[in-house]
């Protein structure tokens, strides 16, 4: 391994405490340190009052590396940087630490939105897959029954074959669950008012209306990123529109889905539902969510989790080594696109 030479940038690593030690495996911290020149195991929790080790290496710094928990980066966080030059995000979304002085400033911005969206699209497929078999259903019942039984004729209508499926937001996640879906034989309808007819044709699917995307879907899966435009976008209309037994699944944003009006439509046993995001996030313990034999509740877990996460390590290490190369990001955040995604 070289050691670190004046062309390389100097870099720190920014975020939650916790999330350094599941992020980077040993391969990772040799490739960070032969990359940049930083300390591995130095990572800032908090740059608005950092430590005076911290403040002396932020000054320094030419890269943060951030991931989730990092800082908000604010004005007075970039007066305290003088030096930076880019931000490589080694998760999703950027919008909770890049704020509109990284932008007035010029700073390069990377995430690795493309690696922990595949965790997200698996989960989806699987749900989308036990959803059309009527799995959660046909274990509770089993569960109770504990007796032999005609599931045949139970279980009629359930299945995968020309099962038609919406998707609702061509995002980078919706986007490859729509890949992940074409060995199957599903029909895939989607509603994206960003999406041309000419694209939609080259993706495989029917673009279709929200409220004939609901109407028409067995399942239905939501990929929406949260914006004031999509507050409760599956409000009651648009869910008493689905069909009798047909599923809901939502790995987004809890705030996608008016849950005032979806519960009704799960107590009675009309919808079912797989949700990894809720509105609150937490429920209330006393929430039906938790015991409904319809629901699939997990804690928001969808996204990059135990060894998911060296996969967004990776690509933001490819990020880096580009950046230190002179070249520029293969995946860089765009102030304008933020307005319309994740």
């Amino acid at each position: 391994m070289h050691h670190a030479t004046d062309n390389q940038p100097s870099l720190l690593l920014a975020m939650a405490p916790g999330i350094a030690e599941r992020l980077f495996t040993e391969r990772h911290r040799a490739r960070l340190a032969e990359l940049s020149r930083t300390d591995p195991h130095l990572v800032a929790h908090d740059l608005t009052t950092p430590a005076p080790h911290i403040a002396a290496a932020l000054a320094e710094a030419e890269v943060l590396f951030t991931c989730w928990g990092a800082t908000p980066l604010t004005a007075e966080v970039l007066d305290a940087a003088p030096n930076l030059r880019a931000v490589i995000h080694a998760a999703g979304s950027v919008k909770h630490h890049i704020t509109p002085a990284c932008w007035d400033r010029g700073i390069a911005v990377t995430s690795a939105a493309a690696a922990n969206a595949l965790p997200v699209a698996e989960y989806t497929l699987a749900a989308i897959l036990f959803a059309g078999k009527r799995v959660l259903h046909a274990a509770a019942r089993y569960r109770a029954l504990r007796a032999d039984h005609d599931w045949r004729a139970e279980l009629d209508g359930a299945g995968n074959h020309r099962r038609t499926v919406g998707i609702v937001g061509a995002s980078r996640i919706g986007r490859r669950v729509i890949e992940l879906l074409r060995p199957f034989d599903l029909d895939v309808l989607l509603y994206d008012p960003y999406v041309d007819p000419r694209e939609a044709a080259a993706l495989g699917v029917e673009l279709a209306p929200l409220d004939e995307l609901c109407a028409r879907s067995s399942v239905v899966s939501v990929h929406a990123p949260q914006l004031p435009a999509t507050h409760h976008m599956i409000d009651a209309r648009r869910l008493a529109a689905m069909p009798t037994g047909a599923t809901l699944i939502n790995t987004a944003r809890g705030s996608l889905i008016d849950e005032a009006a979806l519960l009704p439509e799960l107590t009675s046993g009309r919808l079912n539902a797989v949700l990894d995001v809720t509105d609150p996030e937490l429920p209330p313990p006393d929430s039906p969510l938790y015991d409904l034999p319809n629901v699939l509740l997990t804690p928001h877990i969808a996204g990059s989790l135990g060894d998911e996460l060296h996969r967004m390590a990776d690509q933001s290490l490819d990020e880096l080594e580009r950046y230190a190369a002179g070249r520029p990001f293969a995946d860089p955040v765009h102030p304008a696109a933020l307005r319309h995604s994740a």
